[in-house]
């Protein structure tokens, strides 16, 4: 197969003068590409790298690729991370990974919410703030977690991001209107552990975005493969106060601290699958994706949904997924292309 991987490198990426120190932090790196690119071409195919911007109508038609590996985040838009599928869909290209719908709505935080709400699936109360001037729910009590809705790889967390009062919640929600420009969401924090689950795969079609509204109905996760539960350890990190800060995502990122497989009972791992199943599911996930959760602490661990994320990272030296896959037996080689195998199934281009 010929292979085109799309991505957005930091060093393509635009500057200007006052442009926050994290603008990029969620584009990849040249090591990322370069493992990616080696793991693709050990699975017998050919691969060339390509930037995922509008130079993409010029190069895609040059070089006519069987197939895409897409991972491209984007520069800028509120649904910057379904521009580049939107336009293989025009070009009718296939593509690994989740499509246009499924990418705009996850990256937009509070909407995922309102999806996982409407499924009944267990998320934070939360609250999005447009403007400091707005009142705070009645029935959202303090502590609270506060962070920009539109950004990944932990853009805008800090250990602040935890609020207590009337005072600390005004001033960081000033904080990231001021360095994000776009509305802020607002959630119950949920002391505890840190969990995020990797699944790889797609569910055994035909699937609706829905779950059975039979609560005795089997759960659904045919066709999916989880793998063991990451777990943060934040006792390596005392001076973040429990919370999965961006320093711990970006500065920290080789030498990540971690706990996987996370030492968890086997009825709460097995819960933990079936809500990233459904969350898969309702989401409309393809192929790869991430769900993070927080089990709290004062109520029996009981696992809350933070968000999914189906451009997980894949960094081979410390990314959540990659370390997920090498805790489960599988080599970096391994989950590239089954990644990629996985599209390449779904278009019928595997024979």
């Amino acid at each position: 197969m010929k292979v085109a991987l799309l991505a957005n490198l930091k060093k393509n990426a635009p500057t200007w003068p006052g442009m926050s120190p994290d603008q990029w932090d969620d584009l990849d790196s040249e090591a990322t590409i370069e493992g990616i690119m080696e793991a693709i071409r050990s699975g017998g195919h050919e691969v060339t790298f390509l930037e995922g911007d509008r130079t993409l109508l010029e190069t895609l038609p040059k070089l006519k690729p069987d197939i895409c590996f897409n991972i491209c985040e984007g520069h800028f838009g509120d649904g910057r991370e379904a521009q580049v599928p939107a336009l293989l869909e025009m070009l009718r290209i296939p593509y690994t990974g989740s499509q246009v719908l499924t990418l705009a709505l996850t990256l937009d935080k509070p909407m995922t919410k309102r999806v996982l709400t409407f499924h009944d699936l267990p998320t934070p109360p939360f609250q999005v703030f447009e403007r400091l001037t707005e009142t705070l729910n009645p029935d959202m009590q303090f502590p609270m977690f506060v962070k920009p809705s539109r950004e990944g790889t932990g853009m805008g967390v800090s250990v602040e991001s935890v609020v207590y009062d009337h005072d600390q919640l005004h001033t960081q929600l000033q904080r990231i209107f001021e360095k994000y420009s776009q509305p802020v969401l607002v959630e119950r924090f949920i002391e505890g552990r840190e969990i995020t689950v990797g699944v790889i795969g797609n569910l055994v079609s035909p699937v609706a975005w829905r779950i059975p509204d039979n609560e005795d109905a089997p759960r659904i996760q045919r066709g999916l493969h989880f793998f063991p539960p990451l777990e943060v350890n934040m006792e390596a990190y005392p001076e973040e106060r429990g919370v999965y800060t961006s320093r711990i995502k970006v500065d920290l990122a080789h030498d990540f601290r971690y706990i996987c497989p996370a030492p968890l009972p086997e009825d709460l791992v097995e819960d933990l699958r079936w809500l990233t199943a459904a969350v898969f599911r309702v989401t409309g996930c393809l192929d790869v994706g991430r769900v993070d959760f927080r089990l709290d602490a004062s109520d029996n661990n009981k696992p809350y949904i933070l968000e999914v994320n189906p451009l997980p990272g894949l960094n081979p030296g410390y990314s959540d997924l990659c370390l997920e896959a090498a805790a489960d037996g599988w080599t970096y080689e391994e989950l590239i292309n089954r990644i990629l195998g996985e599209a390449l199934h779904r278009y019928g281009l595997d024979e």
